[in-house]
């Protein structure tokens, strides 16, 4: 089980590191975003941009908004593994939450087998042939002054459910180690698993401790009052 919680690190250091890059996308999204909007309002700047097109055919404000969406796009799709595995993702399962870890992470195991790698497989094998066909059509903007070769972005869904792909494997050894492995095994994988919802033990310690700090407060201020009357 050593190798296989090894593989599973190894695995999701390439989704974390990829998501962690990516996310410096944003800062250039908003640069693009605020010299869109700012150029577009003042008057001296819309004139300038007008003359530059209509001179050398090249509009920029078209070209920064398909870089805006570009941006999107990438952040968006090359985060998808970060994402699950460290379980920011909006989860839908109200259920789940009521279970102790254990069911949590049968359910887990097999919704990862049946439905997460099937549909990520399949989505790599689609996005390839989206991919592959806007190449061979030199696929564009809309705009036929925006950004051309659109194949390039269109890459990062491949690349974005490789990622998924990969985080979603090495979830799945780790809920193997955790469900099968030794004791010790089985810790270590709990430790490095992001997805367990709070247990109902947990809870309710938690309950019972906010109760007892709230019965001791009274207790105290009780106290208080008599010396004080005193």
């Amino acid at each position: 089980m050593g190798p296989l919680l090894q593989f599973a690190g190894a695995l999701d250091r390439i989704a974390r590191i990829s998501g962690k890059t990516i996310g410096w996308i944003m800062i250039p999204l908003i640069v693009v975003i605020m010299f869109d909007v700012v150029t577009r309002k003042l008057d001296f700047t819309r004139l300038y941009f007008s003359e530059w097109t209509a001179t050398s055919g090249v509009s920029v404000s078209t070209i920064l908004q398909d870089l805006q969406w570009h941006f999107h796009g990438a952040l968006l799709m090359l985060t998808f593994g970060f994402g699950y595995l460290a379980n920011a993702h909006v989860r839908v399962d109200v259920f789940r939450e009521l279970f102790s870890r254990r069911p949590q992470a049968w359910l887990e195991l097999f919704g990862l087998i049946i439905c997460a790698i099937p549909f990520l497989s399949y989505m790599i094998l689609y996005s390839y042939d989206m991919v592959e066909l806007s190449f061979h059509q030199g696929e564009g903007s809309e705009s036929l002054t925006g950004i051309g070769q659109r194949w390039i972005i269109k890459s990062a869904m491949i690349i974005g459910f490789v990622l998924a792909l990969i985080a979603v494997i090495a979830t799945l050894f780790r809920l193997f180690v955790y469900l099968f492995g030794s004791d010790s095994e089985s810790s270590e994988a709990e430790n490095a698993l992001e997805i367990f919802a709070g247990d109902l033990s947990e809870l309710e310690a938690a309950r019972q401790a906010a109760e007892e700090k709230l019965r001791q407060e009274a207790e105290q201020k009780r106290r208080d009052d008599r010396k004080g009357g005193a």
